[in-house]
């Protein structure tokens, strides 16, 4: 996620088209209005378009306005959104479902700055930051004959890919206090609302396919039924029903206690070293691993030097399987996986791509 504040703040420092991808509820307008608060736009008008979410035939009223007698129905003059953007920023979202006949409108006030209100005899000039977001494969829509190729060009200058919440595992302590902080304020609640560790370690344990949006709803859920000064497992019953056999006191690793940082991760560096060793001269002489830290003593977490020929095996066999070790021992959290293993993300990333390796499920390959 450091990378995407990075490029966010980046992208803040000038007036460039952003095209924001990523999955549903991963917060793409959340990390938009951010680009427009630390730019030179900000306290201007932020205004945001789902553009799949407005029927076909109004899309076009809706972005650039209409004159009154402008077509049936209507009866006044209506200002779009790019006029109420004037000066600010048009967060266009799901702009992968915006119609081709509006997308010919949108490229040329991407152009030239100006647009044309239906009904208009005359083109407006507008002066509008312009971010987009999808979850779609926009490549693959100009393939399908989906979405313009000359506007897919001027629109991805700067694209910002953001990852799902599952692959950035060590936000979700921090997310979650905010949300019930701000809920709690939003409840009315005569205190504030800490969150337990067991709890956190469920809410981290859990792969969110319905990302950041459905853990603040969760937490919603939790603050608005609970009734001491703490939110407990036992707050969360619909995650923990989708997590059948979890213990919460069986994964300490899993949360995130800023009193506790160093201390945690210190330990779960020992245990992973631990479990990790590596086995020389005879493949059939491994050690135990160690008991009682959520190892298992099978030997599918022990790496093995040799292979059946009693040769070293080779290096890049080992480095893969101590990747799919890692990948699934810290449970797909990228950033813990390569500061333990002492890479960057990036190189993670690469060496996951070299190998095949599908970071959600370690234990088989990638599609």
């Amino acid at each position: 996620m450091m990378r995407v504040i990075d490029l966010a703040h980046r992208a803040a420092q000038s007036n460039i088209p952003v095209v924001l991808e990523g999955e549903s509820g991963v917060g793409k307008e959340l990390v938009a209005r951010a680009i427009q608060a630390a730019s030179d736009r900000a306290g201007k008008p932020f205004v945001t378009v789902n553009c799949g979410a407005i029927p076909h035939n109004l899309v076009e009223s809706i972005l650039f306005g209409h004159e009154k007698g402008a077509f049936t129905g209507a009866a006044e003059r209506h200002v779009g959104k790019f006029m109420e953007a004037d000066g600010g920023t048009l967060f266009l979202d799901e702009i992968g479902d915006l119609p081709l006949e509006v997308q010919v409108k949108l490229l040329r006030a991407v152009q030239q700055g100006e647009i044309e209100t239906v009904g208009a005899r005359v083109a407006q000039k507008v002066n509008v930051r312009l971010i987009s977001a999808t979850n779609k494969d926009l490549i693959e829509e100009v393939k399908a004959g989906r979405f313009r190729e000359d506007l897919y060009y001027r629109l991805n200058v700067f694209p910002i890919t953001m990852p799902a919440l599952r692959r950035r595992k060590e936000d979700i302590p921090h997310l979650a206090r905010a949300f019930a902080d701000r809920f709690a304020i939003e409840q009315k609640l005569d205190h504030p609302l800490a969150i337990s560790n067991s709890a956190l370690a469920l809410l981290t344990a859990y792969d969110w396919p319905g990302n950041i949006r459905q853990l603040e709803n969760a937490v919603f859920r939790a603050v608005v039924l609970s009734e001491g000064s703490e939110l407990l497992d036992t707050d969360f019953p619909q995650i923990a029903a989708q997590l059948p056999g979890y213990f919460a006191n069986e994964h300490p690793t899993l949360v995130v206690d800023n009193s506790q940082t160093h201390a945690s991760e210190a330990a779960a560096g020992e245990r992973m070293e631990r479990g990790m060793r590596v086995v020389s001269s005879d493949a059939t002489a491994t050690s135990p691993l160690p008991v009682g830290d959520g190892l298992s003593t099978g030997s599918d977490n022990v790496i093995v030097s040799t292979n059946t020929s009693g040769d070293v095996r080779k290096l890049a066999d080992v480095e893969e399987e101590l990747i799919r070790f890692a990948l699934k021992f810290y449970r797909g959290q990228m950033s813990q996986v390569a500061r333990k293993l002492g890479i960057g993300r990036s190189t993670l990333y690469r060496k996951l791509k070299d190998y095949g390796i599908d970071p959600d499920d370690p234990q088989k390959s990638a599609a």
